[in-house]
């Protein structure tokens, strides 16, 4: 008897995906509940597991190819060996028979290792090392961009890197065309969503972005003084994006065009606050959610942040955590910006920008006096939020931030 293995109920809003890559080939044998595939949606990488035990008789998709909820994966059968393979070649199964149990006798305890990802290959592959012999962070052992830049800044004992000079004089000595020097990688699909979304979000709204800068010297005199207490008690640092999404969440109360949205011909306030946290991960750019954040003490914020960017960069978050969401801050300081002009997370109306603390002379009780700064930018669609409310938002952002015992007292 064959199980069919069929792709799952991927989330809302969610009708396709592709095939990133097969844990298991035609033929091997497998247990139930074992990770089979994985399949990449436009918000979250997911694994389909086998319904049983038995071996996987047939792979009806490849990897790269796109497929529907409800499409036909492959089929396992519970005899014991591929029922296909039998009934095309009865002469041949004495000999196929060891490299079945060839198979089986392998160790399932552990999935094979992924393939490193196309930035650390390439980074890998310009620097001579070979990625097989590096230690990987991702999922399933994957060798991450971080893993190869570590390697290069501590670098082993460089048996593998000795071949490097030798391509290169290769390429100066006789150069390549500019075409055998490129190299062309598939985008992933949800590379291909963050372009689509960020450009329909261009076309869409009337967007706009007002700038203010905020003085984080009471901020970082808090956090410094209260940091270790804080993680001792709590079990969780005290970063700035807790103080930052308390204070967008009393600027969105008082501003609420700017926690609504369009929808056709009608205005849809939202009476929540679930605020989305823009994480980098090796494959893009993910907005997981901070759920009812109004309702959330500093300390619950900071543990659900740092417990979503954990599994974003792991690729372990689930859909619903994307999903959601009515304002976004994103914080490129973190990189090194010190102003940009975010894009709008549609369908939403308002994102907000950190940057970098930067010391900087600014005028004091008629003084000049160097303080950390940080340049705000607040972008927002301006069929929606006015100017005046755009400015006001910001301002009780920075007023926030500048004392934020009113954050404490909710004031």
């Amino acid at each position: 008897m064959t199980i069919e293995i069929r792709v799952p109920t991927l989330g809302e809003s969610v009708s396709e995906a592709t095939i990133g890559r097969w844990f298991k080939k035609a033929g091997d044998a497998v247990k139930a509940d074992e990770p089979l595939v994985e399949l990449e949606t436009d918000k979250v990488t997911l694994e389909v597991n086998a319904p049983s035990s038995g071996v996987l008789a047939e792979i009806t998709v490849k990897d790269g190819e796109t497929v529907g909820v409800g499409a036909l994966l492959g089929q396992i059968s519970d005899s014991g060996a591929p029922a296909k393979t039998e009934a095309k070649a009865p002469a041949a199964a004495p000999v196929a028979a060891p490299a079945v149990e060839k198979a089986s006798a392998a160790p399932l305890s552990s999935l094979p290792i992924m393939a490193p990802s196309p930035a650390a290959a390439k980074i890998a592959a310009d620097k001579g090392l070979d990625p097989a012999a590096i230690a990987g962070s991702g999922v399933r052992g994957q060798v991450l961009k971080g893993d190869v830049l570590a390697r290069i800044a501590s670098p082993a004992p460089a048996a593998s890197v000795s071949p490097a000079p030798a391509p290169v004089q290769a390429r100066a000595a006789s150069p390549a065309s500019d075409a055998e020097r490129e190299e062309r990688v598939r985008m992933t699909r949800l590379r291909l969503t963050i372009a689509r979304r960020l450009k329909d979000a261009q076309n869409t709204a009337a967007m706009l972005t007002t700038f203010n800068e905020v003085d984080m010297t009471e901020v970082m005199a808090l956090r410094s003084k209260y940091k270790d207490v804080f993680e001792k008690k709590h079990g969780s640092k005290l970063g700035f994006m807790g103080f930052f999404v308390k204070a967008v969440v009393g600027a969105l109360k008082e501003i609420p065009s700017i926690n609504a949205e369009i929808d056709g011909d009608d205005l849809v306030f939202k009476n929540y606050y679930h605020i989305g946290i823009a994480v980098g991960s090796e494959k893009g750019l993910i907005v997981p959610v901070v759920r009812d954040a109004d309702q959330l003490g500093l300390a619950a914020i900071e543990k659900t942040i740092a417990g979503l960017g954990k599994r974003a960069r792991d690729g372990q978050l689930k859909i619903e955590e994307l999903q959601g969401g009515t304002f976004t801050i994103t914080n490129g300081g973190i990189y090194g910006s010190l102003m940009s002009t975010p894009i709008l997370n549609a369908p939403q109306s308002g994102i907000l920008g950190m940057h970098k603390i930067q010391d900087r002379p600014v005028a004091v009780g008629g003084k000049i006096e160097i303080r950390p700064m940080m340049y705000l930018a607040l972008s927002y669609d301006h069929r929606i939020v006015d100017g005046k409310e755009a400015v006001t938002f910001l301002v009780r952002v920075k007023e926030a931030l500048e004392d934020p015992a009113r954050l404490v007292l909710d004031i």
